[in-house]
């Protein structure tokens, strides 16, 4: 038999061989994960002995880290504005970036809101939790991730007050359907940016949720267009984009007819969200 403390030093090391940048922090959270004890008690038992069983799923973790899956896919779950989504391949890691983009939405009021490009349902599925009185809809082109965001949906318990549909964009929503507030996080890097993300993201999270090809734009142009015609009066649009993007997605809001367009920073000071509103029907 052996002891956490023993398994957690040599699993640093390891992570720390592998270039891993934070070990300590990773080797950490996948032994409280493999001991199957929240990570505020693994000080409590690191000095118990861990069962081979436990061992093991601790081996297994490490091996997978090494091979630099995202510590939330072997976990299988992120926290993200306050409560835990499933996470797997099939969707993207949820970002603390990305709470930024809820914040917004929550500083005025919605009755009705419509996610694209939804993927694990980190965004749409805080509103529903934070907004009892709301209702959503989601739309993704991956069936696997929709998949995943239905899970994350009933874990949470809002699954009465939302629908999901398989599609590109606005293409699976009925022509008349209206929403308060329209957000999205759509695939954003560029194609020559792909080369250059960490190997956690790109070999281990969905290429067709990060970048479009090209010059990163493709979907802030169709959302842009056709949003319109799906917000209600007074209605909102947020748009997640990359740090580069403000003035070009802005334009593109603009020239759809939003009046007021605006491009907010997160924590680091990097534009992060567009929002939209004032538009103005003929």
């Amino acid at each position: 038999m052996t002891t956490g403390v023993v398994l957690l030093a040599g699993a640093i090391a390891r992570l720390r061989e592998a270039g891993i940048d934070d070990p300590a922090r990773d080797a950490r959270i996948l032994l409280a994960h493999a001991l199957g004890v929240d990570r505020s008690r693994l000080t409590l038992v690191m000095h118990d002995d861990v069962t081979s069983d436990q061992a093991g799923a601790f081996e297994r973790a490490i091996e997978a880290r090494v091979a630099r899956q995202p510590v939330a896919q072997i976990v299988g779950q992120r926290a993200f504005y306050g409560r835990d989504f499933i996470v797997t391949p099939d969707v993207l890691d949820p970002r603390p970036d990305t709470e930024l983009l809820v914040d917004l939405a929550l500083s005025a009021p919605f009755n009705k809101v419509l996610d694209l490009g939804t993927g694990s349902g980190c965004i749409l599925l805080s509103l529903l939790a934070e907004r009892p009185a709301t209702t959503g809809q989601g739309v993704d082109l991956s069936e696997a991730a929709l998949d995943v965001a239905r899970q994350n949906a009933n874990q949470l318990g809002v699954q009465d007050r939302v629908t999901f549909f398989e599609g590109n964009w606005f293409a699976p929503l009925e022509a008349a359907s209206r929403f308060d507030l329209i957000v999205s996080n759509p695939p954003y890097i560029t194609q020559d940016e792909m080369q250059e993300l960490s190997p956690e993201v790109r070999t281990w999270e969905p290429h067709m949720a990060l970048t479009p090809g090209g010059d990163g734009l493709d979907a802030y142009r169709v959302i842009t267009q056709a949003a319109p015609n799906h917000l209600a009066v007074d209605g909102r649009m947020l748009l997640e984009i990359g740090h580069l993007q403000g003035p070009a997605v802005s334009a593109l809001c603009r020239s759809a007819g939003f009046s007021d367009v605006t491009v907010h920073q997160d924590l680091a000071g990097k534009d992060r969200v567009v929002a939209a509103s004032g538009f103005q029907r003929a």
